[in-house]
């Protein structure tokens, strides 16, 4: 995704309806600076989303006058204070927290730690032949491996187009986010011992050993409760502020752009 450049930006503004919150216009070249901001594949999507910026904005802006706090030069502080004042967000109980951390146990795990080596046969994605070839090839060495014909490291040094041919194949501790998602979503699965099938990525097929699988254990819940409680919180305080949001927007009026307020602040 890249950004609108700004002889883009300009381009559509006659495209559009005016947008007004009350009375007040947001200009054209307001949104064109805005767009700046909000990158997206068409310039549609990135006008929409500048202009409800900057609508959102201003009904921050019109209510903070609403409440006498012009007096705030700078307008992020003044938003702040608005925000202070309006949302008033309680913080998760204890018994919020526990019910969230029954509810989620897969949430608050250690991640499983596994000892892998492997060989790779290599072979590029584009090229169907060789990788044909070298799915063979994987099989006759799984087949030497599986009836003890053959001992993993000597075939990783021998054929492994992998630097971790060096070490017998070994490439060491691995756990979630580690390797490339084709390699690592199978590899996890696996428990301890010889994998009985090819493993295909990007960079051709791996004939894979586990060997050490430790897997994850639930945390603790006193040791996870304030990181629970800071999400419950921020859940709380996003589904506040769009409420909140919503209301104003129907009390000012909105007029030329869709208020539909999505999960996060667009407010930054």
């Amino acid at each position: 995704m890249q950004l609108i450049p700004v002889g883009e930006a300009e381009k559509p503004r006659n495209q559009f309806p005016p947008v007004y919150v009350g009375d007040t216009l947001i200009g054209e070249d307001d949104i064109a600076r805005e767009m700046q901001h909000h990158p997206a594949e068409e310039v549609a999507e990135a006008w929409h989303e500048a202009a409800k910026s900057l609508v959102i904005r201003e009904l921050l802006l019109q209510q903070a006058s609403r409440l006498n706090l012009d007096d705030i030069a700078d307008e992020e502080d003044r938003i702040a204070r608005v925000l202070e004042q309006e949302l008033n967000v309680p913080d998760p109980s204890e018994q919020d927290c526990e019910r969230f951390y029954a509810a989620n146990p897969g949430r608050f795990c250690s991640p499983t730690l596994m000892a892998v080596s492997h060989i790779l046969l290599a072979a590029a994605p584009d090229d169907v032949q060789e990788r044909i070839r070298q799915e063979e090839a994987g099989r006759q060495l799984l087949s030497s491996l599986l009836d003890g014909r053959a001992q993993f490291a000597e075939l990783a040094k021998q054929y492994s187009a992998c630097e971790s041919r060096h070490q017998g194949g070994s490439l060491g501790q691995i756990s979630k986010g580690q390797t490339v998602d084709e390699f690592e979503r199978p590899v996890l699965s696996l428990q301890e011992g010889l994998n009985p099938e090819l493993i295909e990525t990007r960079y051709g097929w791996h004939l894979v050993r586990v060997d050490q699988r430790i897997d994850g254990e639930q945390l603790p819940y006193e040791y996870v409760k304030p990181q629970i409680r800071q999400y419950l919180s921020e859940s709380v305080t996003r589904r506040a502020f769009r409420q909140y949001l919503q209301v104003l927007a129907a009390e000012t009026g909105v007029e030329g752009v869709d208020m539909e307020i999505p999960d996060s602040p667009l407010m930054q």
